[in-house]
């Protein structure tokens, strides 16, 4: 049985990108980034950008797109620590 390697890629994303915007959506609505690790999301964002990376000199397929969004939501979710850690 041949599954395509993308699809693995995909489904990893995809479990991944799933609660971004509910970590997004608590952090907004309580503003409360007590707990949360810069330095983890920064990790996170070097990771999705390494993916993009190598997409674009190896393997470019529609999967790029997931690892952008993923790259860009964890970058909010790091605006918002900077922003209400600054009120705090």
């Amino acid at each position: 049985m041949y599954i395509e390697k993308t699809v693995f890629e995909l489904v990893m994303l995809i479990c991944f990108g799933v609660s971004w915007p509910f970590a997004i959506a608590r952090t907004l609505k309580t503003k409360n980034v007590k707990g949360l690790s810069t330095t983890f999301y920064f990790f996170l964002v070097v990771g999705y950008i390494s993916g993009i990376a190598h997409k674009i000199l190896y393997s470019m397929d529609y999967v790029i797109y997931l690892y952008a969004i993923n790259a860009i939501m964890v970058s909010f979710q790091i605006f918002l620590v900077f922003h209400y850690r600054e009120r705090e």
